[in-house]
């Protein structure tokens, strides 16, 4: 069974830093179709939102231009892990993050076939 597990979320201060782990069992990144795995944030009463993605084999990037430059993403094979590391937080960035996986790096929530749970991230101003 494909399970992918966030955790890392939690209360920072605006200005500071925070890296979320997404870890998979039950299947191996870079299988297909889990080339590509994505983060999204969704805060309330918003859509769900791209926020990057790594692509499992190649180690590319796409960050959305909102977290470009504070944001970034990596992997670790060996756990299977891929991480978010989150600097220079701001208030906007609260909301539940979580990841994602799909072949085609896309930025699309649709494309995007199997999620976690989500994890909670609040910067306070």
């Amino acid at each position: 069974q494909v399970q992918l597990v966030e955790s890392g979320g939690g209360l920072v201060q605006a200005g500071g830093s925070l890296r979320l782990s997404c870890a998979a069992s039950g299947v191996t990144f870079g299988t297909y179709p889990m080339t590509t795995v994505g983060w999204f944030r969704q805060a309330p009463g918003n859509e769900r939102e791209f926020v990057g993605f790594i692509t499992w084999t190649g180690g590319a990037t796409l960050y959305a231009d909102i977290v470009e430059g504070r944001f970034t993403i990596s992997r670790d094979n060996a756990k299977n892990t891929a991480y978010l590391q989150m600097n220079s937080l701001k208030p906007e960035d609260t909301a539940v993050y979580y990841c994602a996986t799909e072949p085609t790096a896309m930025t699309y929530v649709s494309t995007y076939d199997y999620w976690g749970q989500g994890t909670q991230v609040t910067v306070s101003s």
